[in-house]
């Protein structure tokens, strides 16, 4: 028979060996927790090893980028503006003029390859992946290469979006050799119109953007002549910005650098913008646009007769504007670019707009405005303002001076 003590010793034995069992259990636990994570740690390695040194490569035409680009200054010049929106000769012009404005070839891609990668972005509104497959570069050298060129064509329209003469010395020859214009519009230097470009911006912010469109876009004035140039453009603007008060900004501001109209000189405005010594619009509460002439022809009072040949001759800048939007297809879906950069892209494309307009011999955009093939640009109707303060009498003078005179030789 067992003493106390015996039964003591026991006892303890068989703590001794449950402990050894759980530190058993708790070290097979802890080594397999490790040998799970080494299997992991191992997968991941082979996976980054396959993407990084067995990876297969994504473009691997044989035609590369600047061997496209060369068949294509070779070829058919219809198919240089199919693609780069522009005429073979205008596009080498644009490529060196853009050197003088700081673009730089790189050891892998050359200036007209550089060039070509904007014009076919902004021409035809095409995404990165899209121009990645077309010029075999990847995501990363598009999007680096079109800031480049788009720094360079920024500041070619900081040089070009102006006029040709700052002190509108002649009479412009479309209204010279126009007999419905001359003599009574001789001193009209150009007009005067704002538009709405789709942009894209922060949730909290879209309240401000999203206007009469219904969605939001950025609200530009621009100022062009009557070879359908730009001379002046403010962009970027809140969508819900009225007309007029993006207007008083440009002529306030010194910063602006806005061709002010010389003495007896004036640009011709619609209803929604005010008329200051300098600028003319039209006679409002009267027919103005030209549709609802041809719906019902025959003017009802002299008034009607100075706001026909006003809106046929203002309407040059919403040909401009369709020559533009028309040629630059990211105009109409602008990417998720910053703001600032999309209103650059704004800037950059009429600075590239006017270049092609004063080194073109046969653009098929500008031949088929002139010639009355494209339809204007389609904004909606101004809205008239009617503030007595902001028209001088001066100008309303000098408004119902040419109406008299126009209405006076028409009907002698």
């Amino acid at each position: 028979m067992a003493s106390s003590s015996d039964e003591d010793i026991s006892d303890s034995s068989e703590e001794e060996e449950l402990s050894y069992e759980e530190r058993r259990s708790l070290q097979l636990a802890i080594i397999n927790e490790q040998m799970t994570k080494y299997a992991q740690i191992g997968n991941l390695m082979a996976q980054y090893a396959g993407r990084s040194f067995c990876k297969q490569p994504r473009r691997t035409s044989k035609q590369t980028g600047a061997m496209w680009v060369q068949e294509v200054l070779q070829g058919h010049d219809v198919v240089c503006q199919e693609n780069f929106r522009v005429e073979k000769q205008v596009f080498i012009h644009l490529c060196s003029n853009l050197r003088e404005h700081g673009l730089r070839p790189t050891r892998e891609i050359g200036v007209e390859e550089m060039v070509a990668i904007f014009l076919y972005t902004v021409g035809h509104g095409q995404g990165n992946q899209i121009v990645q497959e077309r010029f075999q570069h990847s995501g990363e050298t598009v999007s680096r290469i079109f800031h480049k060129v788009l720094k360079a064509s920024y500041k070619l329209a900081t040089k070009n979006i102006k006029p040709l003469d700052p002190e509108f010395r002649q009479c412009h020859s479309k209204i010279a050799g126009d007999p419905r214009y001359h003599p009574f519009f001789q001193d009209c230097i150009g007009a005067i119109d704002g538009t709405h470009i789709k942009c894209v911006v922060s949730q909290n912010k879209q309240d401000k953007y999203i206007g009469r469109k219904g969605y939001p876009t950025q609200n530009i004035m621009a100022v062009c002549d009557w070879d359908m140039c730009f001379t002046f453009v403010l962009a970027g603007w809140e969508g819900t910005a009225h007309d007029a008060r993006v207007f008083r900004i440009a002529l306030e501001s010194s910063i602006m650098n806005f061709p002010h109209p010389p003495e007896g000189k004036y640009y011709l405005v619609d209803a929604g913008y005010p008329t200051p010594v300098g600028y003319i619009g039209p006679y409002k509460r009267e027919r103005y646009h030209l549709p609802e002439f041809r719906r019902q022809s025959g003017f009802r009072n002299p008034n009607e007769y100075f706001n026909f040949y006003h809106s046929s001759l203002r309407c040059t800048i919403e040909r401009t504007f369709g020559v533009w939007k028309n040629r630059f297809r990211i105009l109409q879906n602008m990417p998720p670019y910053k703001f600032r950069t999309q209103v650059r892209i704004v800037c950059a494309t009429m600075g590239i707009h006017n270049f092609i307009r004063r080194y073109s011999q046969n653009d098929v955009e500008f031949d088929q405005a002139e010639e009355g093939n494209m339809s204007d640009e389609d904004d909606d109707d101004p809205l008239d303002n009617d503030d007595p303060l902001d028209e001088a009498s001066s100008s309303n003078d000098l408004r119902d001076k040419i109406r008299n005179e126009l209405v006076g030789t028409r009907f002698d």
